[in-house]
């Protein structure tokens, strides 16, 4: 049980914020949809915000998603998880790495440079992890990113959604909201 009750699932107001919800996941609102709506001014902003990370970015969806799978296993985000691992076989990552994924929660750094892991994967890996187990980046790790991204935009964008997804992450966890 979320530690918050969540809003109905047949929610109908404020409309246009709903309305604008329902259209980006395809017409349902998910469990996290219904805790953001007790404050409409923030699911607002989460919706246009997360919108365009998961679909305005040039940024390759499968390092994307490998690192937002990743900062939910960091940060014990079930429901992020659970959420992101199938659009990351979407995108083309493969069982073996949500496998290996499954155990990044506690594991040293030196888990991410194990197979079924590319060098370009394991770089985001590496980013992903340093950003939110202690915020700094390594100078090396920034320097393994920027060789495997083609410009300074997309760089940027693979900062932002591991950020975003840190606070995503630990928004759910704090509220206590489980997977659906």
């Amino acid at each position: 049980m979320p530690r918050i009750p969540f809003k109905a699932k047949d929610l109908a107001e404020p409309r246009d914020i709903v309305d604008a919800i329902r259209a980006r996941r395809g017409g349902a609102l998910l469990d996290l949809d219904r805790m953001l709506l007790h404050s409409p001014p923030l699911a607002r902003g989460w919706n246009v915000f997360l919108g365009a990370v998961r679909n305005d970015l040039a940024l390759a969806p499968k390092l994307r998603e490998l690192a937002i799978c990743a900062v939910a296993r960091l940060n014990g985000a079930d429901y992020e998880f659970t959420q992101h691992a199938p659009e990351l076989l979407k995108a083309g990552g493969n069982e073996a790495q949500l496998a290996a994924l499954g155990a990044l929660s506690g594991a040293p750094q030196s888990a991410l440079d194990a197979a079924p892991f590319d060098a370009a994967e394991r770089a985001v890996l590496r980013l992903a992890s340093e950003m939110t187990r202690q915020v700094k980046v390594d100078d090396a790790t920034f320097s393994a990113v920027r060789a495997i991204l083609p410009n300074d935009a997309q760089l940027v964008e693979l900062v932002g959604v591991i950020a975003a997804y840190n606070l995503v992450s630990r928004f759910l966890v704090a509220l206590e909201i489980e997977p659906e």
